[in-house]
């Protein structure tokens, strides 16, 4: 049942529960964090009974030793079964909740991995994940020092058409980006075998079931559904998986030049816009080259990413970085990241025994909820 044991800096112990995908949960005891399998998806009825006799089962082995959960930590997002459970669990015990927003769980998992204590900068990069603001995240930037952090940066957010569609059908993320370039006109005829394509630009025209997302994987989504690759997905991250194998097919390419904007004001988050990229992806040549397309998408990504680090890593006087979310299982981007970092004297802490993805966030959750309740 137990997957991981990891180590934790001692603290008060916690249960974490995790989020939504790909859920698991982690008791912190002493200087130990056991991390339990995922149960998957918290999408049907068996995964969420797994999810609660899992907990149990963990909440069952730190009595067994006397000990007794200082808070239950969680995902902020107030609809998950997890959180539910979370606050079913604090009241039979009588402990609090600890809520955690998820991409600071993401990099405090990573911090945890590596023992690291100090202040970091970390690069989020998934689908999404509920922001302190209410919105979506995805591509962030925080500054995390102690029990906190800050959101210093983000992706510049594109529209969501047709809200939850839009994670599953990457043309709309297509067309939520020719809108933001100005070229809605385009949409209906680019994507004219999709019966909904004729009414997308007006739904983006009015806002209405566009929520806006700072998320790097509707990024990737945006990319595959202009070049082609990918339109309706069959199964989860099919159109980022297609976009990594068209670029590494190809082989390496050049980033494009003035390929990505950094928003740099005072007193707000030094935003990275990356609609540059997007909007020369849509060019015809490029199109009937996806795989051209494709490696001129990480390349850029790269650099791009690259060169929002060091503004900030200067802007907050930091030289650490961890990288955790979703999209760090693209290997290109992970190698290229690694690169960059090493050229620019970076240190970057990357996932080691747990993956990238929200099979972390139980544990990260512990990492944090331990900081947060030695401050109160």
């Amino acid at each position: 049942m137990i997957e991981h044991r990891l180590p934790l800096p001692p603290g008060p112990p916690v249960l974490a529960v995790g989020a939504w995908f790909k859920n698991t949960v982690c008791a912190a005891l002493g200087d130990v964090a056991a991390i339990s399998r995922t149960v998957g998806d918290l999408d049907g009825v068996d995964a969420c009974l797994a999810h609660e006799r899992t907990a149990r089962i963990l909440l069952d082995w730190m009595n067994d030793v006397g000990a007794r959960p200082a808070a239950i930590a969680h995902d902020l997002h107030p609809d998950f079964h997890s959180t539910r459970f979370a606050a079913e669990l604090a009241a039979e015990l009588g402990v609090p909740l600890q809520p955690v927003q998820h991409h600071h769980a993401h990099i405090a998992a990573v911090c945890g991995e590596h023992g690291h204590d100090g202040p970091v900068l970390g690069l989020a990069l998934d689908g999404v994940g509920l922001g302190e603001d209410g919105t979506a995240w995805g591509g962030e930037l925080l500054k995390v020092d102690g029990a906190g952090f800050e959101r210093t940066g983000h992706l510049c957010p594109l529209a969501l058409p047709g809200g939850d569609k839009a994670a599953r059908e990457p043309w709309r993320m297509a067309a939520s980006a020719l809108h933001a370039l100005g070229r809605g006109a385009e949409i209906a005829t680019r994507f004219s075998m999709l019966p909904a394509a004729s009414g997308l630009a007006r739904m983006l025209d009015s806002g209405l079931r566009c929520p806006p997302a700072s998320s790097m994987g509707r990024v990737f989504d945006a990319a595959a559904g202009l070049l082609g690759l990918c339109t309706v997905m069959g199964f989860e991250a099919e159109a980022a998986i297609a976009l990594e194998q068209a670029a590494t097919r190809h082989g390496p390419v050049e980033p494009l030049a003035g390929g990505w904007r950094l928003i740099d004001e005072p007193s707000v988050p030094l935003r990275l816009d990356l609609l540059p990229l997007l909007d020369a992806l849509a060019a015809p040549a490029v199109v009937a080259e996806p795989g051209r397309g494709a490696a001129l998408f990480h390349a850029t990504l790269g650099a791009a990413l690259a060169d929002w680090l060091g503004c900030a890593a200067k802007r907050h006087r930091i030289e650490t970085v961890a990288v955790g979310g979703g999209c760090l299982f693209n290997k290109l981007l992970a190698a290229d990241l690694r690169r960059r970092c090493a050229a620019a004297g970076l240190r970057l802490l990357e996932p080691r025994a747990l993956l990238p993805g929200d099979t972390a966030i139980a544990y990260g959750q512990a990492a944090a909820a331990r900081r947060l309740l030695e401050r109160t």
